[in-house]
């Protein structure tokens, strides 16, 4: 059985455990498991069965699942937690880790918390706090270690022996001057296999850079793709080291930017609550919906426009979804394929319309196919040649349509601050069904009337 499985038979289990009342036969399945698996069941649970859970799990856990959990879940956990508990739970955690966190936690245990803190730990999360989120610097661990690279590799092992650990992902130590600014990494398998009379100048990679504090998430997602890192440094404005960034920090952002472009594309936020209460869910949805409506009505309107063609030639009602359906796919496909190209960075303005050319000529293409296909079809349907020459024209229309808009509502929407995944496939549906049916029932219009 696989871990998915085995997390759903555990659910499963739990649940039971939890409507029978024995929540001591829970606790001991959830304690077992990784604090990771613990927040998948908890954000799996009705709320009160979380609320009941929650307060049997093992203390020394609550910190690591809270992390796990999603902003609204999280949320609604630290409300049933007093100061103490809190304080505990967060004790320990990285600095990273703990700056996630802290902006959930009320002003009192934030207080607390801080006092709480030695000094340098404490310098270390406001240096964290000063970044977005969403940065390298909001990304950042601060426990590094560095070493100068005027001193030998023996001096560096036995300084190593003498500090007895290392951080966690640790594959490379960073060079820096007596400023502090990075100059490089020296790899743990160099400083294990070189002759260790050679100095640090003489053997780490100046090859190394730095990561900007400021450069956005998803980008330093990239980079580490494309250098096939581990771990890496990141730097300031003036070129200090201030932190690292590790591979399980990536991949955390990955999954996220994954979940929140899925749940985007209804208009969802990936951090609500699944067993949020229900007034609160229709809220959130209704405008998504209201959006949507407002576009349907725009196509309607387009039809009622042509509502004596229809009467009188009632093949044009039956073909009308059709049109619609082909720009829609066409369109989706071009949209999918620049919204990820600008993801990755490979779709700009200064490439933007050579790929419009592209994508207008691939639609031609297809239109032209799809059109005589359709035309065909519609002849052999229903007798009339002028019908399959009418639907052809309106089919070969959209797709060129849709090969346009597909391309260029992405840029658009990002010039004007939106989020093209979220409001790209909406404004794109609007104007491939107003232009089909617009295209098809005003040909019909002017061709069978």
């Amino acid at each position: 059985m696989d871990a998915p499985e085995q997390i759903q038979q555990q659910l499963i289990r739990i649940s039971e455990f939890l409507r029978r009342g024995e929540t001591a036969q829970a606790a001991n399945i959830v304690n077992a498991l990784h604090p990771a698996d613990i927040a998948n069941i908890l954000e799996s649970l009705p709320r009160e069965d979380r609320a009941r859970l929650w307060e049997a799990v093992n203390p020394d856990l609550d910190g690591d699942v809270l992390l796990c959990v999603n902003d609204e879940v999280r949320s609604g956990l630290i409300r049933h937690m007093d100061t103490d508990e809190l304080v505990a739970a967060t004790e320990g955690l990285d600095t990273d880790d703990l700056a996630d966190i802290l902006p959930d936690l009320p002003e009192t245990v934030i207080n607390e918390l801080l006092q709480s803190l030695e000094e340098q730990d404490r310098h270390r999360l406001e240096a964290v706090l000063q970044y977005p989120d969403d940065t390298a610097g909001g990304m950042m661990n601060i426990d590094t270690t560095t070493v100068r690279p005027d001193v030998t590799l023996d001096v560096v092992l036995r300084y190593l022996r003498r500090r007895g650990q290392l951080p966690e992902m640790t594959d490379s130590l960073f060079v820096v001057d007596r400023d502090d600014k990075f100059l490089g990494a020296l790899p743990l398998t160099a400083l294990l296999t070189q002759n260790p009379l050679l100095t640090v100048e003489e053997v780490y990679s100046r090859a190394a850079r730095g990561i900007p504090a400021e450069m956005p998430a998803n980008e330093v997602t990239r980079v580490f793709e494309r250098r096939d890192l581990v771990s890496a440094a990141v730097i300031d404005q003036v070129g200090k080291l201030v932190g690292r960034i590790t591979i399980d920090d990536v991949v955390d952002v990955i999954r996220d930017e994954a979940s929140h472009s899925v749940m985007r594309l209804a208009g969802l936020n990936d951090e609500d609550d699944m067993f949020a209460p229900v007034v609160r869910s229709s809220r959130k949805r209704a405008v998504w919906l209201g959006i949507n409506l407002v576009t349907a009505l725009l196509a309607s309107w387009v039809i009622g426009l042509f509502e004596l063609t229809i009467e009188k030639v009632v093949a044009l009602a039956v073909l009308m979804p059709v049109v619609a359906s082909m720009g829609g796919i066409a369109g989706s496909q071009t949209l999918t394929l620049v919204i990820r190209g600008m993801a990755l960075g490979q779709v700009t303005h200064a490439n933007a319309m050579k790929l419009l050319a592209k994508e207008v000529k691939v639609g031609a293409l297809n239109g032209l196919l799809w059109s005589v296909v359709i035309g065909l079809v519609s002849y052999g349907w229903f007798g009339s040649a002028m019908i399959g020459v009418i639907i052809g024209m309106a089919i070969l229309c959209n797709l060129i349509v849709a090969a346009i808009a597909g391309a260029t509502i992405p840029l658009t929407l990002k010039r004007f601050g939106a989020d093209p995944a979220l409001a790209g496939g909406v404004v794109l549906t609007t104007i491939t069904d107003v232009v089909g049916f617009f295209t098809f029932l005003g040909l019909g219009t002017l061709l069978l009337m």
